[in-house]
């Protein structure tokens, strides 16, 4: 049994002894500490980082001036811990649930599809081992799930939220937000029994990826709808607009409704930058427009490489999150501190908040003055102030200089230091494009194992590469695959789904995976999404042999 090092009646006394001097060979304890500060802390993942980060400088700043009143909850592990989040918004009827289904390539519990309003609730699309549903109550106290923040908007909520499990592999990186059809016309008037449009705003803060779709046959923005899009003010770079069945009608409508499209969102985003717009069909039955087919399959495959990169650049999106949330953070606090030194000592203070909440844009500006912080960082007043009136201001904090100052150094030095050791993306690892992602292609496909006939071939025309190493580089692969004649943008999907450990060279297996891939797209057929299982089983196999532990 360990011995007991608590202190305690039975500690035994400390004992005197002179302080011993410094030895000549030793290093003094004042060069020690400056080297020892000198020595940035290296984590041992990006993610852990970022935990750290925000439990030892930024959540003390937060739980000081109430940050999670104001703004959004105090962050849990979970939270970082989370997979790239994609969430679908859009009127009912316009293909969410389908949307999902096509890229799980199967059903998941709890899906219904239907002409009318069928998804009642938020449901999230998750990974697991075997199909399940769990309601939301349960889902919220669950450590592991980045949830539990939601448990403020109350039970007529949370019964209207449940997660549902799948084995799809997608799900393995991305979880899918699956929202209620936004209602319309006399629908919407009867309302809700939660605040819709601050769920929604919830998801957002922690989305990667907002879809907001779009029925060709239906373009009108409700009431509801449009609040929702307003609520997704600061996330429009993670918007991305999808105008669903684009095959049920003509060419020339297709342009019509297209233009009606982005009239009617021009007035809602108020953005000056054009959103992106994909047009398609999202489901597994054929077109029923064949005039646009290579189109169709473009805007799909443009798509589908979107949500495919999400879990490659999933930490870097998250660093961007919390500086972000450090800038908002640090802003509130010196306007918190600034309404309690604004506070009257004895007498009058009821009147004085009333005065400042009313002239709450002045007191902005002389914040903004004041500490040059810049207006993009400030809150939303008309919510700032919302929530100012049912608070008490002498209760509030006074400015913590020293709580300021570990807010600049992770903005200053914390953050790109992490980011220094965030691995090199931007290497080009791919002869035929910048991005070496394999995801760019439709679901549809032949798959077939390599034949030991045309893998005898495939490895004699490698031989012919001179490989070094048993590898050939991707510039000698590059120009022997382009001989092919086949679209730079198939080569580039061709490379991505062979070259399997992403190093830019192909060793004779993934030769052999990159030809039989090249004569699939010779003979017409659409190059699948991830590398088939059965080419994948010798890859599994030897990574399973290197990843045996002599002790367990």
């Amino acid at each position: 049994m360990a011995e007991s090092r608590q202190s305690g009646f039975f500690e035994a006394p400390p004992v005197y002894a002179p302080p011993k001097a410094p030895s000549s060979s030793s290093e003094s304890r004042w060069s020690k500490k400056k080297k020892e500060a000198k020595e940035p802390e290296v984590y041992p993942t990006v993610i852990e980082g970022l935990k750290r980060i925000y439990a030892s400088k930024i959540k003390p700043l937060e739980k000081e001036y109430d940050f999670d009143k104001f703004h959004s909850p105090l962050l849990r592990d979970s939270d970082f811990d989370a997979k790239p989040m994609v969430l679908l918004i859009g009127q009912y009827s316009t293909g969410k649930t389908t949307f999902i289904r096509y890229l799980l390539e199967r059903e998941y519990p709890g899906a219904h599809i239907g002409p009318e309003p069928t998804t009642d609730r938020f449901v999230a699309v998750m990974h697991g081992n075997t199909d399940l549903v769990t309601p939301g109550n349960a889902l919220t106290v669950q450590a592991d799930k980045p949830f539990g923040a939601l448990s403020k908007f109350g039970n007529d909520f949370l019964n209207k939220f449940q997660s549902s499990q799948s084995p799809a592999p997608i799900l393995e990186d991305v979880t899918f937000i699956d929202t209620p059809g936004v209602l319309s016309g006399e629908k919407q008037r009867i309302g809700r029994s939660y605040d819709f449009v601050k769920v929604i705003e919830w998801f957002a803060e922690r989305a990667d990826m907002i879809l907001l779709l779009f029925d060709a046959h239906k373009l009108d923005i409700s009431d509801e709808f449009k609040r929702s899009i307003e609520g997704l003010k600061g996330q429009g770079d993670k918007i991305k607009i999808v105008l669903n069945k684009a095959d049920m009608i003509s060419g020339q409508q297709l342009m019509r409704v297209y233009g009606a499209l982005m009239w009617s969102l021009g007035k809602v985003l108020q953005t000056p930058e054009v959103t992106r717009v994909y047009l398609g069909s999202f489901w597994d039955q054929p077109y029923q427009n064949e005039d646009y087919r290579k189109l169709f399959e473009a805007e799909q495959g443009d798509l589908l490489k979107d949500l495919y990169d999400l879990p490659k650049y999933a930490a870097i999106r998250k660093i961007n999150e919390l500086v972000k949330r450090s800038r908002l953070a640090k802003v509130h606090a010196y306007l918190i501190s600034h309404l309690k030194n604004e506070m009257p000592a004895v007498f009058g203070k009821q009147k004085k908040q009333d005065d400042l909440i009313d002239k709450l844009k002045d007191e902005f500006f002389k914040v903004h003055q004041k500490y040059q912080l810049p207006v993009g960082d400030f809150p939303d007043i008309n919510k700032f102030r919302e929530v100012l009136k049912v608070s008490d201001f002498t209760k509030f904090n006074k400015l913590n200089q020293k709580m300021i100052d570990h807010m600049d150094q992770v903005l200053g030095e914390d953050i790109p230091k992490l980011i220094k050791q965030f691995p090199q993306e931007q290497i080009r690892k791919n002869p035929f494009e910048d991005s070496s992602n394999p995801f760019d292609a439709s679901i549809t496909g032949s798959e077939g194992p390599i034949t030991s006939e045309d893998r005898a071939k495939f490895q004699e025309l490698f031989f012919k590469l001179n490989p070094v190493n048993g590898k050939a580089s991707g510039k000698v692969c590059g120009e022997f695959l382009s001989q092919s004649k086949l679209p730079r943008d198939q080569l580039s999907k061709i490379w991505g789904l062979s070259d399997r450990d992403n190093d830019g060279f192909l060793d004779e297996e993934e030769f052999a995976i990159a030809m039989y891939f090249v004569n699939l797209a010779l003979a017409g057929a659409t190059l699948p999404l991830r590398l088939p299982p059965e080419l994948q089983k010798k890859k599994q196999q030897q990574e399973a042999t290197e990843n045996v532990k002599p002790f367990g």
